[in-house]
């Protein structure tokens, strides 16, 4: 694995934000937003040397959140402004997104307020809102999300199927991510993680029709992906975003849950590579 590249920031009129950037510059940046209560120091490396071999690659804590200064965003609108304004601070024209999970709902929602400003977008393990006949999560999963600490079992149930393979998959991430950890990492605050969830319980309100709207004003490629083993974000989400968005495509694994873009790292790094070409 290639070594955890320099943190820098960037001012804008709203926050310092913090992030790092890999991979030769030069074509259109491929910007990455994390999940709820993640930082830049949560993504595998397994999955970000690969996509960062032949591509200009920014990971990014969004205002508030991890080392990024400013007052937390408590809308998905007010997310998806830091990040634009994030993007406009780099003097980048047009980037692509790839966002997992929150960071997916987020993606969605900065293609919709800027659609100049993207290319094309990848929505993994995410949603567009709450969509017909989605189950509700089991109680573990709500309480483990409440949890600010929350255990290596705990992440394995939320990440990861149930399963040897799948346990064993879990303990190699947690042990590269850990690997790869930088001593200064910091955590969520609480705050954050507070605004965080009104953000994605407002999402969750919107009406099944303005979901549809919105897909249908989406005219990127939109690549939707999960495993079908996610018990936080059901697979069926992503291929309502396939089915509604003009341009959408759905990828499904079906051993994996919520991380199978770290389970299938390699796979998945090489598919999104040949949907960004």
């Amino acid at each position: 694995m290639s070594t955890t590249p320099s943190t820098t920031t960037v001012q804008t009129a709203s926050a310092t934000h913090t992030y790092r950037r890999t991979g030769p510059v030069g074509a259109v940046p491929l910007v990455l937003l994390m999940r709820f209560r993640g930082t830049i120091d949560d993504w595998d490396p397994a999955l970000i040397e690969p996509l960062s071999r032949n591509r200009d690659v920014i990971l990014v804590d969004n205002v508030g959140t991890g080392r990024s200064t400013g007052e937390p965003r408590d809308s998905m609108e007010g997310a998806a402004a830091g990040i634009i304004d994030f993007v406009e601070a780099l003097e980048l024209t047009q980037v692509d997104l790839l966002g997992w999970s929150l960071g997916g709902v987020v993606a969605q929602y900065v293609v919709d307020a800027r659609p100049d400003l993207i290319r094309r977008v990848v929505v993994a393990a995410s949603t567009p809102g709450l969509v017909p006949d989605t189950p509700a999560p089991d109680a573990r999963v709500t309480e483990i999300q409440m949890k600010p600490d929350a255990t290596a079992a705990d992440m394995a149930y939320l990440f990861y199927p149930d399963t040897d393979d799948g346990r064993a998959a879990a303990a190699a991430s947690e042990a590269r991510i850990a690997a790869a950890r930088p001593a200064d990492a910091v955590v969520v605050s609480d705050r954050a993680a507070g605004a965080q969830l009104v953000a994605a319980s407002v999402a969750y309100q919107v009406p099944v029709p303005d979901l549809v709207a919105r897909l249908a004003r989406t005219t990127q490629p939109v690549l939707f992906a999960n495993g079908v083993q996610d018990v936080g974000i059901p697979a069926s989400a992503s291929v309502f975003g396939a089915t509604h968005a003009p341009r959408g495509t759905a990828l499904l694994y079906g051993d994996a849950g919520h991380a199978f873009l770290f389970q299938h790292a390699e796979h998945f790094a090489a598919t999104v590579d040949l949907f960004l070409r």
